[in-house]
């Protein structure tokens, strides 16, 4: 049996804030960090260089763990066998 899950309003108003997931709240807590945290480094409109807080968890977690969580969230693939050969005939665009 699992464990049932506490409701932390802090944790909840972070979700909300931060539009994250059950998944992203599982990684940040393993990360170690708290709500206050992830709200603090919420980009705002003049912080257009930061990363959303769902892609910076998930990039810290992919570094620590040493997993590719972050390529498979994203949706992201890896390089095409055609991309690595030097020798094909697709010319590359740069």
């Amino acid at each position: 049996m699992t464990k049932p899950l506490k409701f932390d309003p802090q944790w909840a108003k972070a979700k909300q804030v931060c539009r994250l997931n059950m998944e992203d709240i599982r990684m940040a807590k393993e990360l170690g960090l708290s709500p206050k945290s992830l709200m603090k480094n919420h980009p705002g409109p003049n912080q257009r260089w930061k990363l959303p807080v769902k892609l910076w968890i998930r990039e810290l977690h992919a570094k620590r763990c040493g997993r590719g969580t972050a390529a498979k969230a994203e949706g992201t693939s890896p390089a095409s066998p055609a991309a690595a050969d030097p020798e094909s005939d697709e010319k590359v665009p740069f």
